[in-house]
């Protein structure tokens, strides 16, 4: 984005919306961060942390906070709830031996006083690989169709190919203006 484009953001007052994007490790959260930032992807490295990119995405400014999802970074999970507007899942869709494992991360997600009621976005990654499971195929599996408390959707994307994550943002901010 260049100055003008920024400086004419700022003018037209946009929203500012903080997103929280999770998943276990190694689902592509970062590399899905990196592909709508149009960063490389080519040297992508695990997440010790967490990092923070700001977009801009159909008026809003989106503070996006990508936090490591590795089992011994789960329990800080909770220190980025305050002041979430919306939440990113993220699910290897590929990687269907953690796939329970994930379901039951973001069931305690869905728990969670700090994040009740705001929009959910699942971002069902590396739709390009032949092991993938479709969209409807997690939905079914993770029991998605329970969620009443609040606006989701499950979008199928391949961060790798840039595919499927425009559809997941347009969604996401439509809901989030709401």
């Amino acid at each position: 984005m260049g100055l003008i484009s920024l400086l004419r953001n700022l003018r037209q007052g946009q929203k500012e919306v903080r997103l929280l994007v999770l998943g276990l490790d190694n689902a592509g959260k970062t590399t899905i961060l990196k592909s709508l930032s149009n960063e490389d992807i080519s040297t992508i490295k695990p997440t010790h942390g967490f990092n923070i990119k700001n977009l801009s995405h159909d008026g809003c400014k989106l503070n996006v906070w990508d936090v490591g999802g590795q089992k011994a970074l789960r329990d800080y999970w909770e220190n980025y709830f305050e002041g979430t507007d919306a939440l990113v899942y993220v699910i290897d869709s590929s990687d269907t031996k953690r796939l329970k494992e994930s379901g039951q991360e973001l069931e305690k997600l869905l728990e969670e006083q700090k994040l009740a009621g705001i929009p959910l976005l699942i971002f069902a990654n590396k739709q390009d690989l032949a092991t993938a499971l479709a969209p409807d195929e997690i939905s079914g599996t993770l029991k998605l169709d329970n969620i009443k408390d609040r606006q989701w959707s499950i979008v199928a994307c391949s961060a790798v190919l840039k595919e499927g994550m425009e559809e997941g943002m347009q969604w996401l901010v439509s809901n989030i203006k709401k």
